[in-house]
């Protein structure tokens, strides 16, 4: 599958077996003792978890892990038949339910018999088996959480292009969507169905990642006759930050982290322009948290800006735009207005008075800004509806700031749309190291830079500079 997320895939699958194995072994436990309990299930158990036990039981499950890995397990295995994955569980859960002999050898109350090992197996087979699909389905959810709709682009139109476009058509691949392939036709025969859905050659390629919606390029040229073609793709999707994959050997990368994915049918290789890890969804989840509380805390103050705004200026108290977000999907951005009503047409009027440098329009002096709507932007309170697209999924708390239609259709370098290869932001590092003092270039360099250094550790010192940022008011527009 061109899109599962290994790594998060092979992480559900092993918390899961790990899962089923304590829950099972509990249970069996449980049900054997359960004569043995005169004073309740609490006090029972409480009297026999010991820093001994916690350790053996940590053992086991540390062999139950190793144990499932080493038989191929730790993953989804589609292709192999019902019969032989049952095999391979059974196989496994024997050889892992051997280390639990040492139990009976380190209780001394008794309780732990080999009886409860040999009534354990059977459940964990069946157990894991049906864990197994549980797993399957969460990593197949978490995938669509992390990618979404998935839309590609397949470079070549020969019959490894036409293969992996029916690969890509099978039902398991149901929410990736090819926009169209990219080659020169009339060098090889090429069928009607692909033919029809050519985009252009490869020199087309870098405009057409800079205008549309593009979350990954499959290479399908071959390596031994179109090499010089693939460098030039691979480079090309690095310049635009969208990720790339081809099927040959390794080749000169000066950014992408390449991430071998062994696919039953059809091993790949990953270009990953950005991070692609668990930590998305921790980062998700610390999103989710801020913006839920930052409406809870701020929703008075809120509530009483737009209740100024309508009070000193005719029209709404929010404001939306259209912004460019991830791979450059549009999404209507939330602010409290600080301009008079229809601003945005009296935009083209100004253009002459531009005092920013590259394709942003700023000007210190915007004589569309309220009275209330400067105050509100030297404070940055007209970003707080931001904390509703956060909460939607359309920003995090923090990355790149999300640009107007205007300022993204003058960018004249594919590598300026790098920046879309993550969420935007309400704050991020230009925010707190300058603001609108910030040169464009610079502005620029520094998402750049955050996107190929994130961590979580940076997400949160950038959140914890914004609050001096924010007070110091430096370089606000």
């Amino acid at each position: 599958m061109f899109r599962t997320v290994k790594p998060i895939a092979t992480r559900v699958y092993v918390l899961v077996n790990a899962a089923v194995a304590l829950l099972v072994l509990l249970g069996v436990f449980t049900a054997v003792n359960w004569d043995r309990m005169p004073d309740g299930f609490g006090e029972f158990l409480a009297i026999r978890i010991t820093v001994k036990n916690l350790i053996v039981a940590a053992l086991f499950l540390l062999t139950w892990v190793v144990t499932f890995r080493v038989f191929g397990l730790s993953r989804p295995s589609l292709a192999a038949p019902f019969w032989k994955e049952t095999l391979q569980v059974a196989k496994a859960c024997t050889v892992a339910s051997s280390f639990g002999l040492l139990f009976p050898f380190t209780s001394h109350s008794g309780a732990f018999t080999a009886s409860v090992i040999l009534y354990f197996l059977p459940v964990a087979i069946a157990a894991c088996l049906c864990g197994r699909l549980v797993a399957r389905a969460l990593a197949d959810h978490l995938t669509r959480f992390l990618t979404g709709r998935h839309e590609l682009i397949i470079v070549g139109s020969g019959p490894r292009a036409a293969a992996l476009y029916d690969h890509v058509r099978e039902p398991h691949h149901g929410y990736t969507r090819v926009l169209g392939f990219v080659d020169s036709p009339n060098c090889h025969p090429v069928s009607a169905a692909i033919r029809k859905q050519i985009l252009g050659s490869l020199d087309d390629l870098e405009g057409i990642l800079m205008k549309q919606p593009v979350d990954e390029v499959l290479i399908a040229l071959p390596a031994k006759s179109c090499y010089d073609q693939i460098q030039t793709a691979i480079q090309t999707c690095e310049r635009a930050g969208v990720e790339a994959k081809y099927l040959s050997d390794v080749f000169e990368l000066s950014l992408a982290r390449p991430k071998f994915e062994p696919d039953e049918s059809t091993p790949l290789v990953t270009l990953k322009v950005v991070q692609d890890d668990y930590r998305l969804l921790v980062k998700r989840g610390i999103d989710i948290m801020g913006a839920i509380a930052g409406l809870i805390l701020f929703g008075p103050l809120m509530l009483a800006i737009a209740a100024a705004i309508k009070l000193t200026s005719p029209g709404p108290a929010l404001f939306t735009q259209e912004r460019y977000g991830l791979h450059k999907r549009r999404f209507l951005m939330y602010k409290f207005r600080t301009m008079v009503s229809g601003a945005e047409k009296l935009q083209e009027k100004l253009e002459s008075h531009n005092e920013a440098r590259g394709p942003v329009f700023k000007i210190r002096l915007d004589p569309r800004i309220t009275s209330i709507g400067r105050i509100l932007r030297k404070t940055s309170l007209d970003e707080l509806p931001q904390f509703l697209n956060v909460l939607k999924g359309e920003m995090s708390l923090v990355g790149p700031r999300p640009l107007p239609q205007r300022d993204v259709m003058r960018f004249d370098e594919a590598s300026l749309m790098r920046r879309f290869s993550v969420k935007p932001g309400i704050t991020c590092s230009w925010q707190v190291s300058g603001r609108s003092n910030t040169t464009f270039s610079s502005w620029i360099a520094q998402d750049l830079q955050y996107i190929d250094t994130w961590s979580l550790t940076l997400d949160f010192r950038i959140l914890i500079q914004t609050i001096p940022a924010v007070l110091r008011a430096k370089g606000a527009a």
